[in-house]
């Protein structure tokens, strides 16, 4: 009996190792197999240690000070010293530091009254607004946390500093004693913009809008146009009277009519499971929609021109999905990124298109401020398609 055990083990074993050989072998002469296993794992892991950042720094501060004094300038030097607030600019009134914020330029805004030093001076309670871009509840919550320890912090140092010297008996020694009346209370008042119910979901789904439209133009347009590889319907369309272009033509604008019901499907659900508000204007929602579409198409023609089967489209998706995904600011905040890596998000549709669909639903802008991130969208969209359709026909010659 341990005869035939140890018989029928070695002979297992020398099967393990003979498919192992075989399969090793295999793998080393598919070169793009090996690219494909080695550099999308690596890549992934370092972008989701860059991009999903948990802490916040560089968040864009606007200030409105009607002070303008010293003591104004030391509350302003508190909230920048640290590495969460940048001064991104001075306002000359609340009403341009709202409508910066509204153009998405700033974060937040601090809003310091006339009579900041003078109720210092007197000991009294002032009152200091900070407007906050509700639209990431996340980043608004941890703002105002952020606000309210460096006022907390501030007026430490200010109850600290102005404590009367007291004689002892001793001449040569001076005692701190605290006076009640140097405690200046500096209240923050906060207020949300936009989403004044810190709804994260809104954030979320208005990002996830643009990043589900280009992957599955992507999944889909890669799909359809591999399976006519597999196939060899290629072939077959090569011998019909059609010029190239007519074909690509004919295979992509079928894909981008069925993917327009996409958009007013994801509108629909964001607006029912979530009760995401449209503030703006619906017909530009879905043009801008509707590029994002073709930049999804464009990148599953371009997929579909490196690969031979629907595996290998599959395994390129591993490549190209995560990092439009890291790199969007659809589900966390672009400022938590290192910043040699943020010009990098600039080439992502996403990105562009979350905060077009964030601005139109969220906060009811128009054209007027949208449409730098309209005209980069639409410039990505036209180079991929154009590249992708430019590169598939030449492998139908």
């Amino acid at each position: 009996m341990n005869q035939f055990n140890d018989m029928f083990q070695g002979l297992l074993n020398l099967r393990i190792w003979s498919l192992f050989v075989k399969e090793f072998h295999q793998i080393r002469r598919n070169r793009r197999l090996v690219i494909l296993l080695i550099i999308p794992p690596t890549l992934n892991i370092v972008l989701f240690g860059l991009a999903l950042n948990p802490t916040f720094e560089n968040l864009q501060l606007g200030v409105v000070d009607y002070s303008r004094t010293p003591e104004s300038r030391e509350l302003i030097s508190a909230f920048t010293e640290g590495l969460v607030f940048k001064t991104h600019a001075y306002y000359a009134s609340t009403q341009e530091l709202g409508d910066a914020i509204g153009r998405g330029e700033l974060d937040a805004g601090l809003v310091l009254p006339s009579d900041f030093a003078e109720k210092r001076q007197r000991h009294e309670t002032v009152n200091v607004q900070l407007l906050v871009d509700a639209v990431n509840a996340n980043t608004a919550t941890i703002s105002g946390g952020y606000a309210a320890r460096i006022i907390a912090s501030f007026n430490q140092k200010i109850a600290t500093s102005e404590r009367p010297q007291t004689p002892t008996a001793d001449p040569g020694e001076v005692s701190l004693t605290t006076n009640p009346a140097a405690r200046v209370i500096i209240m923050p008042r906060l207020t949300l913009l936009y989403n004044p119910g810190l709804k994260s979901s809104w954030f979320i789904t208005t990002g996830m809008i643009g990043l589900l439209l280009v992957l599955q133009g992507s999944v889909v347009s890669s799909a359809s146009l591999v399976r006519e590889k597999e196939i060899g319907t290629i072939e077959q369309l090569l011998m019909t009277p059609a010029r190239n272009s007519e074909i690509i033509l004919a295979k992509v604008a079928p894909i981008f009519l069925l993917l327009s019901f996409d958009i007013a499907l994801a509108l629909i659900v964001a607006r029912l499971a979530f009760g995401v508000p449209v503030r703006g204007s619906l017909p530009l929602f879905f043009f801008s929609a509707s590029l994002c579409v073709l930049c999804g198409i464009g990148l599953g023609m371009m997929i579909a021109t490196f690969t031979r089967t629907q595996q290998q489209a599959q395994l390129m998706g591993f490549f190209t999905n995560p990092p439009l995904a890291l790199l969007s600011g659809a589900t966390t905040p672009i400022e938590a990124m290192p910043n040699w890596l943020q010009p990098i998000t600039a080439l992502n549709p996403v990105k562009h298109f979350a905060i077009i669909s964030r601005g139109i639903l969220l906060k009811g802008s128009g054209v007027e401020v949208l449409y730098p991130q309209l005209l980069a969208l639409a410039a990505i969209a036209v180079v991929m398609v154009s590249v992708s359709a430019w590169h598939f026909r030449k492998q139908l010659r």
